[in-house]
């Protein structure tokens, strides 16, 4: 079985795969300070709520945005479970070119959403993903990486808000009744959520009118069910991108 594991800077979400099958995911928080002690209890633990074992891994695939946890992971990979591993990077053969000025500035999670959206969906692609920040990829027909936006995600945005705003107190994030607020919190989840969407339907038209041709506009991340709400533009919600695409090029690297 393979381990696929996607490392950002807010979650760690650990997929089980058989073949092409996900039979399992987990989402965790991201912590800098695990070694790989505490995350082979960890993964034992969830494995065995599920009838498995660490012995059923073969391979790891891992894409990371976060230097300081890829030692742990490798030192679990190559200590405890023994298996092979990948560390997605820009010099991954993944199938897709990277047309960028200086492609090492390009995440592992955004060349593997690159990868899984262009395997799974035909034509030109925007991939969304709602994480930490809030990322936009354009992918071409022909699959080639041309290039980008990065915003600050909701609850990023959320967070400095309050903390900048002395008579602001910090709301749950729900959907608001409508985009006239009646009261200090139903304002601030208008502005919000609903600015995330306009915000969001802004980048994705001026996108598609640069690349010249329509686009199919693929959300993902932990957010992009509720999020994506917002939006106009968002065609298809897709939560296992990622970790699909992990999967992918995998079986790339090593067919």
């Amino acid at each position: 079985m393979l381990l696929a594991v996607d490392c950002g800077n807010t979650h760690l979400v650990i997929g089980l795969f058989d073949g092409e099958k996900l039979l399992r995911s987990w989402r965790l928080s991201t912590d800098t300070r695990k070694t790989e002690d505490e995350y082979l209890v960890m993964l034992r633990q969830l494995l065995a709520e599920d009838g498995h074992s660490l012995q059923e891994i073969s391979g790891m695939a891992v894409g990371s945005v976060v230097p300081a946890v890829n030692f742990a992971l490798y030192k679990l990979a190559d200590k405890y479970l023994r298996c092979e591993h990948c560390f997605v990077t820009y010099e991954t053969d993944t199938g897709i070119p990277i047309l960028m000025d200086n492609p090492a500035e390009v995440g592992a999670d955004r060349i593997i959403n690159a990868v899984s959206a262009h395997a799974k969906y035909s034509g030109s692609l925007i991939i969304v993903d709602f994480g930490t920040a809030t990322t936009f990829d354009c992918i071409t027909a022909a699959g080639e990486y041309i290039g980008g936006a990065i915003c600050p995600g909701i609850e990023i945005s959320q967070q400095a808000l309050f903390a900048r705003a002395a008579k602001l107190a910090n709301i749950e994030l729900r959907r608001p009744q409508s985009a006239v607020g009646k009261n200090t919190a139903d304002c601030l989840r208008s502005g919000l959520l609903w600015g995330y969407g306009g915000q969001i339907d802004g980048l994705v038209r001026r996108m598609k009118a640069e690349i010249g041709c329509d686009a199919t506009v693929i959300a993902t991340g932990g957010l992009a069910s509720f999020i994506s709400s917002f939006a106009e533009t968002i065609d298809v919600v897709d939560g296992q991108l990622t970790l699909e695409g992990l999967r992918m090029i995998w079986e790339r690297v090593h067919r």
